[in-house]
């Protein structure tokens, strides 16, 4: 674990000193906040004239994981394809170091930068709690990041894993991209040319949209927080296996 966590430091440094970081934590923390605005002001509005509920923590969670989908790509397009491009996949590969983990360590390293935009956004739930009476659900705000936090940790599996299939970084964007808009918006394309109820099924299962909105409002099933783990293990795995394949090239 000692390598993992190394890799993992040092992947997280690099990001703070690239560009990415920056503009990847802007565009979050911009699109949020203009969201979360223009919604307060939705809500208060409908409340002076019609009397609605007050909002709760899923204006902030709901676009966040819109947010996620499409910077994703761009917090792993580099992640293991840079090392290819620049010639040091192979140094890392003759190294001392198992080659899950180098995937693994890649991974944590864009998680927990992940997790640094996504704890910033706790602010507009606290500004959220002050604004509303008594208050917003505090166990809602909790299965709404844990939602979050386990999509992230599945999105960024998927881009690491691209990451290591191409040695361009534009190439492992754009594939990226499609994985994830496949999951989350695309899934159930097939059951409109075949319609089976097996195959209808199994796609519901496949959608991360579906599991995502039920853990947001607070009922925690098992299976909705197993698939998004299964989903980050299944990718991690696979990126291993490229790297391995590479290594026996």
């Amino acid at each position: 674990m000692r390598n993992v966590w190394t890799f993992a430091v040092r992947e997280f440094k690099h990001y703070f000193i690239t560009p990415i970081a920056y503009i990847v934590a802007l565009v979050a923390l911009l699109t949020v906040g203009i969201l979360f605005v223009i919604q307060i002001y939705y809500a208060a509005s409908q409340s002076l004239y019609y009397g609605s509920t007050a909002p709760d923590a899923s204006i902030v969670i709901g676009p966040l994981a819109t947010v996620f989908l499409l910077v994703t790509p761009a917090i792993t397009m580099r992640l293991l394809a840079d090392e290819q491009r620049m010639g040091t996949m192979e140094l890392l590969l003759t190294a001392p170091v198992k080659d899950w983990e180098l995937v693994v360590g890649k991974w944590l390293g864009a998680f927990l930068f992940s997790l640094t935009v996504i704890a910033v956004t706790l602010i507009f739930p606290i500004i959220l709690n002050k604004l509303v009476t008594p208050g917003i659900d505090q166990g809602v705000m909790a299965a709404g990041y844990l939602a979050i936090i386990l999509l992230v940790a599945a999105y960024l599996a998927v881009g690491t894993t691209m990451s290591a299939i191409f040695s361009n970084q534009f190439a492992a964007f754009f594939a990226t991209l499609v994985v994830l808009m496949a999951l989350w918006w695309l899934i159930h394309l097939p059951t409109y040319v075949v319609q089976s109820d097996a195959i209808n099924t199994v796609l519901n299962y496949l959608d991360l949209n579906t599991r995502f909105t039920s853990l947001m409002t607070g009922k925690v099933a098992l299976s909705d927080i197993i698939y998004p783990l299964s989903l980050t293990a299944v990718g991690l795995f696979l990126g291993s296996v490229v790297v391995e394949m590479r290594r026996w090239q």
